[in-house]
């Protein structure tokens, strides 16, 4: 049976909804154990590089225009930014709020694919942003803590550095989106994942011979120790990334990232079975709003 584009597509999404959530969960759970978030980001970069060129046998090395290693180096020096900012705020913060809280991803990405990509969204997708926007609001609406400002130890939810550290990570993440397609239209999605895993590895090990030399092989042996995480977080990580390129190849940047923030309500559910975060039914109601934007956008978009 051949499948339709629209079919890989809606494929894709789906898939990267529910695997991209996983993914975090894996994140979460390795900084849990004193694993450094950008020795996770490098670590994982590393082992989908190696993934990559053991599978895949044809992966094309030359014959790529100067266009595309120019667009390529600058979606993964912001990918990486982006990961390790999202890696370290999810060590600090509830999944069940850094998850919906990314649904911003898709108002910056809109506004740079715009300008960069000439992807002009509709009425009926704006509508729809404001609505992923609005769901949010309520998602981050912490009612037992606006009540009690005055306590010494009150930290207001917007300047919590979880929050701080998510909102930097999805900029350089939704930046990193519209570069990414541009690549991938210079050449295919499985060359685009393959060179932005080896370019992350790259950026990513320079930063730890700048900053972690004197403890990266007790980082290495943390890892080693939690072996089954690690893979389990390469393999989630390495789906979500290359079918999230399957849907930026056929899809505008602002939408594609709007449709992926459906996985805000897996986000809400893993963080209270995973991890025993509260105010579940708040977050799945304003999770809920976000989706309902997103279909707004998929439908009428």
């Amino acid at each position: 049976m051949i499948l339709t584009l629209a079919t890989v597509t809606s494929l894709a999404v789906l898939t990267r909804i529910v695997v991209n959530p996983l993914q975090n969960v894996f994140q979460k759970q390795l900084t849990q154990r004193l694993v450094d978030p950008l020795f996770i980001m490098s670590a994982t970069y590393g082992g989908l590089t190696i993934a990559c060129l053991v599978a895949w046998t044809q992966l094309q090395f030359a014959g790529l225009s100067t266009a595309f290693w120019q667009t390529m180096v600058v979606t993964s020096l912001f990918a990486m930014f982006g990961n390790v900012f999202l890696v370290r705020a999810i060590g600090l913060g509830d999944l069940s709020v850094l998850g919906p809280i990314n649904a911003y991803k898709a108002v910056v990405g809109m506004v740079f694919s715009i300008f960069l990509l000439h992807e002009i969204p509709g009425w009926w997708g704006l509508v729809g942003i404001l609505l992923i926007i609005a769901g949010s609001y309520v998602v981050l609406t912490d009612r037992q803590s606006r009540n009690l400002p005055m306590q010494a130890d009150y930290v207001p939810l917007w300047k919590r550095p979880e929050i701080k550290l998510r909102l930097a990570a999805l900029v350089f993440s939704a930046i990193d989106g519209t570069f990414l397609k541009k690549s991938i239209l210079l050449s295919t999605p499985t060359i685009a994942f393959f060179y932005w895993c080896l370019f992350g590895f790259g950026f990513s090990f320079v930063w730890i011979a700048l900053t972690m030399r004197a403890r990266w092989w007790s980082q290495a042996k943390l890892v080693f120790s939690h072996k089954t995480t690690y893979l389990a977080l390469c393999a989630t990580a390495g789906i979500s990334q290359l079918v999230s390129n399957v849907a930026l190849a056929s899809m505008p940047v602002g939408y594609a990232l709007a449709l992926f923030q459906i996985s805000a309500l897996i986000s809400v559910l893993f963080g209270y079975q995973f991890f025993n975060e509260q105010g579940i039914l708040r977050k799945l109601i304003g999770a809920g709003i976000m989706v309902g934007g997103a279909v707004l956008i998929t439908l009428l978009g």
